[in-house]
């Protein structure tokens, strides 16, 4: 036995050593099992043990589908700490400072950490060319068909419902197809709740968010929410039990921008509370498919038995964001929200409905999936390890269990909007983190898009960032701190 034990750990010293030295670097992929097993001519458990050891020791990562991955020196996001939830509802008020930014980063030449957009290399445009001209000779009728009302295509609903056989069964009847999943949150929102009423969302949340409640004259009551685990499932239902919510938005599964997962016991609670108080939830799941987790985690639908949830969905981060074709399963609200679509926006185009059916119901789909999620996990890695590397030591990042983009936290001196202006004028973009905030918290918080392959462009552009947030500190007076929800520890 102590023999075994001397060789595991010989084995995890020796990588240890590897790793010290920058022979593996931050982010790197560490040799596969088999491969150091034949190696080293020691067995796989004996490898196992040693990469174990490494684990407890905070060196390597294990990432499904992926192997061992030597861990970033950044600090991550330290957890929820809920005596700095907001406790009142507001109106929302984030239109035009986030339209200021959406052209700012319009700026010609800039570099676009931004947007939440799949880059255009990993999309399977030349299949999608090959579908359409399928899809186009097979049903001409597509093309002139009459897409006024009811506009669900057949082939369409169908795959959207296999697609959730893994946990659980979808009426056809409650599918209503829509022309993004934006809209259908719009539609979800509009049909469980009216001007006035307060909706509960994640903080931070994702500012489209925010300004489909501003755009219809709603309040938010920000809930406090973990970089891993999500949104604070007690402080949701003290806010329920006092009556202050009349509808929840949330992004349970890979949050926009944390990348957090709500655990599956926390989604079951979630659906006793929303059956218990008779309060809906618009569910985003845009990015359920593009989660890290070795299966793909159900959604808060999943336990719903009384129709409160409204899934939301579109294949935009897969396949297309100008495909503009998404859906949403709308339980008890299904009338409302159908009334709501033909009076809006009319039907949802069936020729691209058919499209997507066709992809999204093959081997292709599935092969995307994987591949998308496997070189997400290795850009991210690759972001985290730059930031950590061109940043003050005094920022924290997230670690994403799902999705592209990572949630920055810096020194609390530091001003996300005035580096904002500042990295624009550098021909940089990114998000500053007062946007996915209803009350303007996060004023030294930003949020970067991992997406784009790693060049030489994309890492000047973050070492430019690390030396304008430093230049910054030495500039910037002492500023009272702020009402964030999440500190480094």
């Amino acid at each position: 036995m102590t023999a075994q034990i001397n060789l595991y750990e010989r084995l995890a010293d020796e990588l240890g050593a590897l790793i010290a030295s920058r022979v593996f670097a931050p982010g790197d992929r560490l040799p596969s099992i088999r491969h150091l097993s034949q190696q080293k001519r020691l067995s796989i458990s004996t490898v196992m043990q040693a990469l174990r050891l490494l684990e407890d020791r905070g060196l390597i990562d294990a990432r499904p589908q992926a192997g061992f991955y030597v861990r970033h020196r950044a600090r991550n996001l330290a957890g929820v700490h809920e005596s700095h939830c907001t406790t009142q509802p507001t109106y929302v008020g984030i239109n035009n400072l986030l339209m200021r930014v959406l052209r700012a980063n319009k700026t010609p030449g800039a570099l676009q950490l931004g947007l939440s957009w799949p880059p255009d290399e990993l999309l399977p445009v030349k299949r999608m060319q090959q579908i359409m001209a399928s899809v186009a000779r097979r049903s001409p009728q597509l093309l002139t068909q009459d897409g006024c009302f009811d506009t669900n295509e057949p082939n369409f609903v169908r795959q959207v419902i296999r697609r959730a056989v893994d946990w659980g069964r979808i009426d056809p009847q409650e599918i209503v197809a829509t022309n993004s999943c934006t809209e259908a949150m719009s539609l979800g929102l509009r049909a469980v709740a009216k001007p006035g009423d307060t909706v509960a969302i994640e903080s931070p949340t994702y500012f489209v968010l925010l300004q489909l409640i501003e755009s219809l004259g709603m309040k938010a009551l920000e809930i406090p929410t973990d970089p891993k685990t999500g949104l604070s499932i007690d402080a949701l239902e003290l806010a329920m039990r006092e009556g202050l919510v009349q509808a929840c938005l949330l992004v349970p599964n890979a949050n926009n921008p944390l990348g957090s997962i709500m655990p599956e016991e926390s989604k079951k609670r979630l659906a006793g509370l929303l059956t218990q108080y008779g309060i809906p939830l618009v569910e985003d799941d845009v990015y359920g498919d593009l989660c890290f987790t070795t299966e793909r985690p159900w959604p808060v639908k999943a336990y719903d038995t009384s129709g409160h949830v409204l899934l939301c969905s579109s294949f935009s981060k897969i396949i297309s964001p100008t495909v503009r074709a998404g859906y949403i399963v709308a339980g008890r609200y299904t009338q409302q929200v159908a009334f709501l679509k033909n009076v809006s926006s009319g039907g949802t185009s069936v020729f691209i409905q058919a499209v997507l059916a066709d992809y999204i119901g093959s081997s292709s789909y599935d092969k995307q999936v994987r591949r998308s999620r496997r070189i997400m996990v290795q850009r991210i890695a690759r972001m985290s390890d730059a930031v950590s590397e061109f940043f003050p030591a005094e920022c924290s990042v997230s670690a994403p269990q799902g999705g592209f983009v990572l949630w920055i936290q810096l020194p609390e001196e530091a001003d996300a909007l005035a580096l904002h202006e500042q990295a624009i004028a550098h021909r940089i973009a990114f998000m500053p983190g007062p946007l996915f905030s209803a009350s303007g918290k996060f004023g030294n918080y930003i949020r970067i898009n991992c997406g784009n392959a790693w060049n030489a462009e994309v890492e000047n552009a973050v070492r430019t960032l690390g030396t304008l947030v430093n230049r910054s500190l030495d500039l910037a007076p002492a500023r009272p701190p702020q009402a964030v929800l999440m500190r480094a520890s």
